[in-house]
């Protein structure tokens, strides 16, 4: 049962990956991308700590953010 809601709350992510992030061009200053980092950390942490922390990363995600590997804890 687990599984699938975490499948559901990924779902909008890679709507998002196969979709949209194709028509913009790309501007990450992190790897993996802040969405590839929102889907792994909800597959390993679940929905919440794992949507915590993929929403904590894309506020990290500015010109005066860091940048370079940040993989999921």
């Amino acid at each position: 049962m687990k599984q699938i809601v975490k499948k559901i709350a990924v779902f909008p992510i890679l709507f998002y990956q196969y979709l949209l992030s194709p028509l913009f061009p790309r501007s990450c200053r992190y790897y993996p991308t802040c969405s590839q980092y929102m889907k792994e950390a909800i597959m390993k942490h679940g929905i919440f700590r794992g949507g915590w922390m993929g929403i904590k990363r894309i506020g990290r995600c500015h010109p005066w953010g860091g940048q370079g590997h940040d993989p999921v804890p």
